[in-house]
């Protein structure tokens, strides 16, 4: 099993062994669904194993990567965001519908305060005081929640959830933080002969600059990824961390009501449906990688590749890799 452990250092310490089983809250609501009735729900539940055994063939295969990390410390679980009162643990991936989960999940904890997600406010959903996330536990604690709770994540398409990251805070001009933090670093790095108004304001950044600035190994030495286009296993560590439930973007309504009726909250609390017309689309990655070069869309699946790999994400048929 994993465990965390008290060592004198005073870091949480994974044990590392075999995935654990499901845990104790799904495995007893499953137990449940052997009925003809719940024909649908079992089959659901066999799609679900399916995704649950890639992730672990695929950490098993990749070991020498996907556990570099052997140590989780409180910074690794600010990502899993907890309910304790339907024994919900939720690790939220920016780009993948994660506002919408987090008013839900604001519902859940809320006892009684909201009933309605979509009357949340989407700034007040990422306010970080709104929701409790396993690092604020102690050790014990949260081995007996990563124990016990069910536990669940969203995933999408890598490079589309790239794309989505790009345009939202690179070409939206009112993300005035992002350009200021992040694009006037970008244009310094990668655009020879840049402006200095473009230096100062970093709010035109190409994304071939994107590109170059995510494949530079300086970036990486630098500092962590920005979350909005950090890398899935590396937010949800899901070769440390065994999710029951790993919902795709692409089935986000049925994945997400599918996790809300194993939840007992399915009868009066829906995934809120909407339909957006700015939302990235594969046409539209396809179109931004047309002219990202063949060595640097080969680096890029590089540093992507387990995500991919791991949630079933076939190459894209537009990248032309070395």
């Amino acid at each position: 099993t994993i465990l965390f452990t008290h060592r004198p250092c005073k870091v949480l310490v994974l044990c590392l062994g075999l995935l654990p089983p499901l845990s104790i809250k799904i495995f007893s609501v499953l137990i449940r669904l052997v009925s003809p009735l719940q024909l649908e729900l079992s089959n659901t539940a066999v799609l679900h194993q399916m995704r649950r055994d890639q992730v672990t063939d695929t950490c098993r295969a990749n070991s020498a990567t996907s556990r570099k990390r052997r140590v989780l410390t409180p910074n690794d679980l600010k990502h899993l965001v907890v309910d304790e009162d339907h024994e919900l643990i939720y690790c939220y991936v920016p780009k993948v519908a994660c506002t919408n989960w987090k008013r839900l999940m604001m519902v859940l904890t809320g006892r009684g305060k909201y009933s309605d997600p979509m009357e949340i406010p989407a700034n007040e959903a990422h306010v970080s005081a709104n929701l409790k996330t396993l690092n604020q536990y102690s050790i014990p604690e949260i081995n007996h929640r990563l124990k016990s709770y069910m536990k669940f994540l969203f995933v999408r398409e890598p490079f589309e959830r790239l794309v989505s990251a790009y345009r939202n805070k690179f070409t939206q001009k009112y993300n005035i933080s992002f350009h200021k933090r992040y694009g006037t670093k970008i244009i310094k790095r990668q655009r020879k002969n840049a402006t200095q108004e473009a230096l100062r304001k970093g709010d035109d950044v190409k994304f071939e600059e994107f590109v170059a600035y995510l494949i530079d190994p300086h970036t990486q030495r630098e500092e962590p990824f920005n979350e909005h286009w950090q890398t899935v296993y590396s937010l949800c560590h899901p070769c440390h961390i065994h999710y029951d439930l790993v919902g795709k973007y692409e089935t986000l309504e049925e994945d997400s009501n599918y996790v809300l009726q194993l939840a007992g909250v399915g009868s009066y609390l829906k995934f809120p449906t909407y339909a957006k017309s700015t939302r990235t689309t594969d046409e539209m990655t396809t179109e931004f990688f047309q002219n990202i070069s063949s060595e640097h869309q080969t680096q890029l699946y590089e540093v992507y590749k387990l995500d991919f790999l791991m949630f079933n994400y076939s190459v894209p048929s537009y990248l032309k890799l070395e």
